[in-house]
């Protein structure tokens, strides 16, 4: 469908536009939580994640790049008492690269799952994408979605506890009878006035809405759980009760929103998704817009060369700096309108160092080309180490974590027990492993001589072998068994 048949949904105004289908203008988060009605994650949360997980809040919390949330503080209350719940994002498959914000709620998704232990679902909606692209053949958005699905499986989610799915692919049997279920919930009236269909909009489109959200529904995926996945038979109560987290960008709240005022009106009545929002990463050219696909000079791609990355940090970057060099050692520079500065916020991991970059360059002692050097050095580590796991990754990879199969995870370990936060343990970046597993998690490190890439995630993660290992993780011993390994090595991180 063509994206001029979308008109002016609900949730915008004439200078800030956030819907799933545009998102324009100069964002004030703080008035999206207003009109959204959801919200903010404050200090508190932070510390009851960290008390209820033993790990750090992972860099995008802790910055308020996750800034919004709906439910977050219930979740936790299910895994501090050892209650089962699940993951759920998603992309929208598209050709080519992704780039830059595209990777920001998988980094965060990853982390999340490391914390929590739990099962993760991602859907790529190519249904969607034919429906809305009529200059796409439906092949080509599923060839689309499997060329995407590698690059999500680059990120190095654990294969044991991670189902990735194409919905031209798996939209069936449990999956499809709740979605048809909730479609029938909805009257038009309310999916027109939370999307801005009209009478032009393609009926399918128009349905969509039904089959995202009945990927939020824990009974849509029987064999995750053990259940038995023949279509005749009824879902499983007992598994509909499962609830879920979603990690998103904000722009996808109002599809969830839908999902919350429905879901307990299902046969088999489910709890309401929670969720976790993120910011956009900022365009290229400032504040006004966020990275596209559609425009390379507004975007950092995950198939850049190092020399692509510093052009275009050195010609487009929007600066906060002064226009001449005097004014700038006099006034100072604005970090919190700089694009290299912005980048940085999300992907340099040190917190002390990122707070020295923005007084130095408030105070005119740091440069603005100064400041895109670092940003320069920093993202082409992050992009050249995802091209190497990209690189990595095979059809047996593929096939692996589109399987529908039952997943292993282990959830909380210790209901009940409240861990120190690490300001008061005084550990560097928060680093700890849980006290009933850090001489697990340090012995399986020597076995395997792995790291975690990204500090400050709290446990060590250690199934990143041959070279596809990603903040920690990556495909396990189901892909590539190891003689070095104990075999009960991976007992550290449950």
């Amino acid at each position: 469908m063509a994206s001029e048949t979308i008109h002016e949904p609900e949730g915008t105004t004439s200078d800030q536009v956030v819907t799933p289908f545009k998102v324009s203008g100069k964002q004030d988060y703080t008035r999206l939580i207003k009109e959204f009605g959801t919200k903010a994650i404050d200090k508190a949360l932070l510390e009851r994640f960290e008390r209820a997980t033993g790990v750090k809040p992972h860099p995008l919390l802790r910055r308020g790049l996750f800034f919004s949330h709906r439910d977050f503080d219930r979740i936790l209350s299910y895994y501090e008492k050892g209650e089962p719940f699940f993951l759920y994002t998603g992309r929208g498959p598209s050709t080519g690269s992704m780039h830059l914000g595209h990777t920001v709620p998988f980094d965060f998704t990853k982390f999340l799952q490391d914390a929590f232990d739990v099962p993760l679902v991602i859907m790529l909606t190519d249904d969607e994408k034919f429906l809305y692209r009529s200059n796409l053949k439906l092949e080509d958005t599923i060839e689309m979605a499997h060329e995407n699905a590698k690059d999500i499986m680059a990120f190095g989610f654990d294969p044991k506890k991670t189902f990735i799915f194409s919905d031209f692919e798996y939209m069936s049997g449990h999956f499809y009878q709740n979605a048809v279920e909730f479609a029938r919930l909805v009257p038009f009236n309310q999916v027109r006035g939370t999307f801005g269909f009209d009478n032009s909009t393609n009926i399918g489109f128009i349905n969509f809405p039904a089959v995202q959200n009945a990927a939020a529904f824990a009974s849509s995926y029987p064999m995750l759980f053990g259940d038995d996945a023949k279509p005749r038979n009824p879902r499983n109560p007992r598994t509909s009760k499962i609830p879920c987290l979603i990690p998103c960008a904000i722009d996808q709240d109002p599809y969830f929103r839908l999902l919350r005022d429905n879901a307990h009106r299902m046969s088999q009545p489910a709890p309401k998704p929670a969720l976790i929002h993120a910011k956009f990463v900022t365009a290229l050219q400032g504040p006004e817009g966020k990275m596209s696909a559609s425009d390379a000079t507004s975007a950092i791609f995950m198939t850049d060369t190092p020399k692509q990355i510093k052009d275009k940090i050195n010609k487009y970057a929007f600066s906060g700096g002064r226009e001449t060099l005097e004014e700038h050692r006099e006034k100072g520079g604005d970090p919190d309108i700089d694009v290299a500065y912005n980048y940085l916020s999300y992907f340099l991991e040190d917190d002390a160092e990122l707070a020295k970059l923005a007084a130095d360059y408030r105070k005119g002692d740091l440069l603005t080309g100064e400041l895109k050097k670092k940003c320069i050095s920093v993202l082409t580590d992050y992009v050249t180490s995802f091209q190497g796991r990209r690189a990595a990754v095979t059809d047996q990879t593929s096939e692996l974590y589109m399987a529908p199969r039952k997943m292993e995870f282990g959830g909380n370990p210790n209901p009940g027990y409240s861990h120190p936060l690490s300001s008061e343990i005084g550990q560097p970046n928060g680093a700890q492993a849980r006290d009933d597993d850090s001489e697990g998690a340090e012995a399986q490190d020597e076995a395997t001589n792995l790291k975690p890439t990204r500090p400050g995630l709290g446990r060590k993660t250690t199934y990143g072998i041959r070279g596809l290992s990603s903040y920690g993780g990556a495909v396990t011993e189901m892909l590539y068994p190891t003689k070095s390994r104990e075999p009960d090595a991976g007992k550290a991180e449950q």
